[in-house]
């Protein structure tokens, strides 16, 4: 089954690829150990092939114009944006972006929400990925060993949020904040349009996702995604000076000005857009 599932995906990621694609994932540094995976459970061959299907997405469902992605410093990063979609459509086009339009191109990690991480099979999948579990134990050492890793600070707040608040940024997290101090990264806000529309969530049905342990439980208007077209903006890279012990109101008003950035991002984006599914 196993060499099954492994020559069936190499088979898909053959098909969907392009030559641009093929050659970005070539020059793409992932290291891994003697057992195929990296000491974070990643897997470069699980990696390349996956996102294969993701790429096609970007390239030919989703559509994504990319813009401002030489703004991502080298070395260790923070990538800060908006959460969309009801599944983390955003968050693999960022993966994906990173890989065919960074030069050079680059893996990105991310934070997981543990519920995901839980999950059968799809947990194993999102480690392969190079996804780990979002506790700021693990985004410090990643930052230490100079990765380029992705923080949604609005969590499950933002991924779920009903249709009549889209594009409504919920409340940031502190912790990315506090952990950028402490290990003198950069922060770079990104904004991604055009998610809110490929999931319409109508409402949620917060006790039957109580009952369930579910994060959310949305009724959602398709059991599809939509073919919205979608904009990826990355921002100019913020930094700020700082130990991550000051005061909350400190780091709160450092939290407010990456949010700010993010949000004129958005609001730019859905000015300039002719069409949601068009264009």
């Amino acid at each position: 089954m196993i060499r099954l599932f492994d020559n069936l995906t190499e088979k898909a990621a053959w098909l969907l690829s392009d030559d641009v694609w093929q050659e970005k994932t070539k020059h793409l540094q992932v290291s891994a150990t003697p057992v195929g995976v990296d000491r974070w459970g990643m897997s470069p061959v699980v990696f390349r092939r996956f996102l294969s299907l993701g790429d096609w997405l970007y390239r030919n469902y989703f559509r994504v114009e990319t813009t401002g992605v030489q703004k991502v410093p080298p070395g260790r990063a923070l990538l800060i944006g908006n959460h969309s979609g009801q599944i983390a459509w955003d968050g693999l086009m960022v993966l994906v972006a990173m890989v065919r339009e960074a030069d050079p191109p680059r893996a990105v990690r991310s934070m997981a929400e543990k519920f995901l991480i839980h999950q059968p099979w799809l947990g194993t999948l999102t480690v392969r990925l190079g996804q780990i579990t979002g506790l700021p134990e693990n985004c410090k050492r990643l930052l230490e060993d100079e990765h380029l890793v992705m923080v949604f600070p609005e969590g499950a707040r933002g991924v779920a949020k009903p249709w009549f608040q889209r594009y409504q940024l919920q409340q940031f997290g502190t912790g990315f904040m506090r952990l950028a101090l402490e290990t003198k990264t950069p922060i770079v806000p990104f904004a991604f349009v055009g998610g809110e529309e490929i999931m319409i969530n109508l409402g949620n049905i917060s006790p039957l996702a109580k009952l369930l342990g579910f994060p959310s439980f949305p009724i959602l208007l398709t059991p599809l995604p939509l073919p919205a077209k979608c904009q990826l903006r990355f921002g100019e890279p913020l930094y700020f000076e700082g130990t991550g012990d000051e005061p909350d109101e400190e780091v709160e008003e450092m939290v407010y000005q990456v949010r700010a950035a993010i949000d004129s991002m958005i609001q730019n984006g859905l000015a300039c857009r002719k069409s949601v599914f068009w264009g």
